[in-house]
């Protein structure tokens, strides 16, 4: 039934658009046709907000992967660059985490890792229909230019943090783990939470023999609902590791595990000498600084979602580097 409402919404969002527009046009001609040009405005604000709802129907026809309507993991690890970059990776959880409120999505963070300045790590449980097709062009290495608020000779420094995006996968997606496959440990959690967090074994670590991938998670109190979590990335993780064998996607895979340092970013962040935030692959660009940092970043994703359509390829160059 929810198949349904989704495919039954989806079709009746364009047939609304596409009777909306031929009403339109022919008032377009009418006053075209009688020289009414009082009928301008009217005509120009409905185009607009037209083009508004076309747009938004678009960038959902785009999101038709078997788990773009999923949930996302979000995970980011602060890369070369010591507090500065702990410091980015915090920044960016901040931003993500502000895309998602304004989104209207609930977010939970599974694990993170502080240290002094920010975080080497964490990952965050962002939860909203199409999470995951709205997020998936995040994966990469991201980069930041300021001028280090830890540097008492105020100069620039450029720090990396690499963000992977995976789909919260549903009953409808199988993802198969044996349990001969799987090691379980558990320890004792660090970091605030209370006496019963720090003095029990509640944290959780999975380790997936075959692949060699790794999950922890210490967020909850209870060591069941941590194993459950951590399930539910494993399999995220797993998930996303298969399709990639299975896709064969060569450059995408290794712009999404290059490392975390020059040259691997997929889009800057840049402070300092001016302002601009720039995608690498598919070079678009906006000024305001300041605003994506709070969330604004959907003009980031629809603009990948259209360069991924048009089989876009990842190609940082040194001209990017140049310019940034």
């Amino acid at each position: 039934m929810t198949e349904i409402k989704f495919l039954k919404d989806r079709i009746e969002t364009w047939m609304s658009l596409k009777s909306e527009v031929e009403a339109l046009d022919e008032v377009f001609a009418m006053a075209r046709e009688e020289g009414d040009v009082s009928l301008e405005s009217d005509i120009k604000s409905s185009h607009d907000s037209l083009r508004a709802r076309f747009d938004k129907a678009v960038v959902l026809e785009l999101l038709a992967g078997e788990a773009d309507r999923s949930s996302a993991f979000l995970t980011i690890h602060a890369g070369s660059g010591g507090t500065e970059a702990c410091d980015w990776a915090s920044m960016l959880l901040r931003m993500y985490t502000r895309w998602a409120e304004r989104r209207g999505f609930e977010y939970e963070i599974v694990d993170i890792l502080e240290s002094e300045g920010g975080i080497k790590s964490a990952t965050v449980e962002i939860d909203g229909e199409f999470a995951y097709g709205y997020l998936r062009g995040e994966s990469g290495v991201h980069r930041l230019v300021r001028i280090s608020p830890f540097d008492a000779n105020a100069r620039r420094h450029t720090s990396f943090a690499s963000v992977y995006i995976l789909p919260v996968l549903d009953d409808t997606i199988e993802v198969e783990i044996r349990p001969e496959d799987l090691r379980i440990d558990t320890y004792r959690s660090g970091g605030a939470g209370g006496q019963k967090v720090n003095k029990t074994d509640s944290a959780v670590r999975l380790t997936h023999l075959p692949t060699g991938i790794v999950v922890t998670c210490q967020n909850e109190r209870s060591q069941y609902k941590n194993k459950d979590v951590a399930m539910s990335v494993l399999r995220s993780r797993l998930y996303e590791h298969y399709r990639l064998e299975r896709e064969k996607e060569n450059a995408r895979f290794a712009s999404e595990k290059k490392e975390i340092a020059w040259g691997s970013q997929i889009r800057s962040y840049v402070f300092q000498p001016y302002t601009m935030v720039k995608d690498h692959r598919n070079k678009f660009f906006v000024g305001n600084v300041q605003a994506v940092m709070d969330g604004d970043i959907d003009a980031f994703i629809e603009a990948f979602l259209r360069w991924r359509w048009h089989g876009g390829t990842v190609s940082p160059t040194a001209e990017d580097d140049e310019e940034l």
